[in-house]
């Protein structure tokens, strides 16, 4: 009895340090996601399919998820064609500046999905430089602001894999007689499809729930299911229809899911990747003109113009005048008071929601990436690691809105306290760590597992306790990847815009919600306004992220 004793105890701590993330996990994300789907099915408690059977025979329904599938599906072919050359150049060879390149082209994807809008709209006006191109509020600016904004995820996610690769597998079928172009695809592409098809499911996920990009390029003419739950709840008031959507939406996107892991788990199989990272070699246009070519245009045309017209508009008035109106006016509540705070207002609300966000995401991500980084022998145990680590994925494939929406019907009295939570502040950091909190598990648990057994071994024979250990081992190695998490909490947390815009009160309001607020208002003022604010928003997150990136390591993990 006493041998089992210390197991015992040891069991009894992970358990409870894994019940402070499960009671997060099941207080603010599974119970307001099941009181949503609940809310679709059940009316006073008794199963009735009389909305879904309305929200289903509605044209407008089916005429969204048209929109919403071909957003998806067309923005990932193109983030696809665009960034699988791209991680041919950046990660397979190498040229001076590789590593500043790198990390350039990861900006914009963590900018602000109102930014990202911002910067395109900016560029398609028709008082903008391709104005002459009239697609302003079309389906493909819509796909141009998405392929700017995914573009790193297929860069990154391909090209970690392809940097690994042996490359004397393709040598050889070239020494067999085989054409540059045929070895590229009947041996390379095979060996990358388990990498291009992990990447095409995230940007799937991300175009076909994309909330801030569409509502400022696309508006209601292509507005998407993410939209319309926005504009059923805001607008019209009609909870039980937006219940319904979000169900729709969540179908949508497990399928999507489902699909893509099937498919990666038959290609891995018979997959062999070195252990190291191989030396590319060096980058030559007579050999590598066509992905060179194309990953050049791709970067300076859709990645870097954009921002670069928006830093020069920010700088402009009405009339094209250089000029630093837009900033000054943004100590003032813009045009005919447009605005409940002024941008500074909103800016600090930002950072301090930000911060608790950040805080709180550590803290739950923390805990469950040490728990998940544990290597229990026992079957039982292996499968408790495996759910728990499963369990806070589910938030990255569940879209922000849903989030806001079933928090915004579900904590008006949470546990029958008597207290509404729906009136308090406190809701939007917490919907922001739900959405961070994937991120900083994703980035953290890596490098623990990394960590050599032997060490605990060695430090529990000579005596450590448990906490000694974890302080003097565990933590040390894995600081470089919490730095790294943070800075990605708190971008993400900056630009966090679907829930937010559920939660915020007016007199809070956050950065995202009052650019969308002037950009959505007619006037120059509130245009300028809206182009210096998201200037001032975007600097503020890609200069957060380049820092944060100095903390990387090649056992830091990603998102995919």
């Amino acid at each position: 009895m006493a041998n089992h004793a210390p197991t015992l105890r040891r069991a009894t701590l992970w358990g409870a340090a894994a019940v402070v993330p499960l009671v997060f996990l099941t207080v603010f994300f599974a119970w307001p996601v099941t009181a949503l789907i609940a809310r679709g099915f059940l009316t006073d408690g008794a199963l009735d399919l009389s909305g879904i059977t309305t929200v289903l025979t509605t044209p407008r329904t089916w005429r969204l998820l048209g929109i919403t599938l071909a957003q998806g599906v067309v923005g990932t072919l193109v983030a696809l064609l665009l960034g699988i050359p791209g991680a041919y150049v950046l990660y397979r060879c190498t040229f001076p500046g590789r590593t500043l390149v790198r990390g350039l082209v990861t900006i914009p994807f963590v900018l602000p999905t109102v930014v990202v809008g911002v910067a395109f709209r900016a560029l398609l006006s028709p008082n903008g430089p391709l104005g002459f191109l009239a697609i302003d509020g079309t389906f493909t600016a819509v796909i141009a602001a998405l392929v700017f904004f995914n573009y790193s995820v297929v860069v990154r996610t391909v090209g970690s894999m392809w940097e690994k690769i042996d490359p004397r597998t393709a040598e050889a079928a070239r020494a067999l007689g085989a054409s540059r172009n045929r070895a590229w695809w009947t041996v390379t592409v095979p060996q990358l499809m388990p990498a291009i098809t992990s990447a095409g499911a995230v940007v799937f996920l991300f175009c076909a729930t994309a909330f801030g990009t569409v509502m400022v390029l696309g508006g209601q003419g292509y507005g998407t299911i993410e939209t319309e739950i926005w504009v059923q709840t805001v607008q019209f008031l009609d909870l039980r229809t937006a219940a319904v959507l979000s169900v729709l939406q969540l179908l949508v996107i497990a399928t999507a899911l489902w699909i893509s892991a099937t498919a990666r788990t038959r290609q891995e199989r018979a997959l062999t990747l070195l252990t190291a990272t191989i030396t590319g070699r060096p980058l030559t246009w007579r050999r590598d003109w066509f992905p060179t070519l194309i990953t050049l245009t791709t970067t300076t045309g859709l990645l870097a113009w954009p921002l670069l017209n928006l830093t020069t508009a920010a700088f402009r008035d009405a009339n094209g005048n250089w000029t630093l109106t837009n900033f000054t006016a943004l100590t003032t509540r813009g045009d005919n008071n447009t605005l409940n705070v002024t941008v500074f207002d909103a800016l600090t609300n930002s950072l301090i929601i930000a911060f608790y966000a950040t805080l709180t995401a550590l803290i739950i991500g923390g805990l469950v990436a040490y728990v998940a980084s544990r290597r229990p022998t026992t079957p039982t145990g292996k499968r408790a690691i495996t759910t728990l680590d499963a369990l806070f994925m589910l938030p990255l494939g569940v879209s922000a809105v849903t989030v806001g929406f079933g928090f915004l019907i579900t904590l008006n009295q949470p546990l029958g306290l008597p207290i509404d939570l729906r009136t308090n502040g406190i809701l939007v950091p917490i919907a922001q760590a739900v959405v961070a909190t994937p991120l900083v598990v994703r980035t953290v648990l890596p490098v623990l597992r990394a960590i050599d057994p032997n060490q605990h071994h060695a430090a529990a024979t000579l005596g450590a306790p448990g906490w000694k250990i974890a302080t003097t081992i565990d933590w040390p190695i894995a600081a470089r990847a919490l730095a790294l998490a943070t800075g990605m909490a708190f971008a993400v947390s900056l630009g966090e815009f679907g829930a937010t815009a559920f939660l915020a009160r007016p007199d809070t309001a956050t950065l995202p919600i009052v650019i969308f607020r002037l950009i959505s208002k007619p006037g120059a003022d509130n245009y300028g306004m809206a182009l210096a604010a998201s200037l001032i928003l975007a600097l503020l997150t890609a200069t957060i992220m380049m820092i944060a990136e100095r903390w990387r390591t090649p056992t830091t993990g990603t998102l995919t």
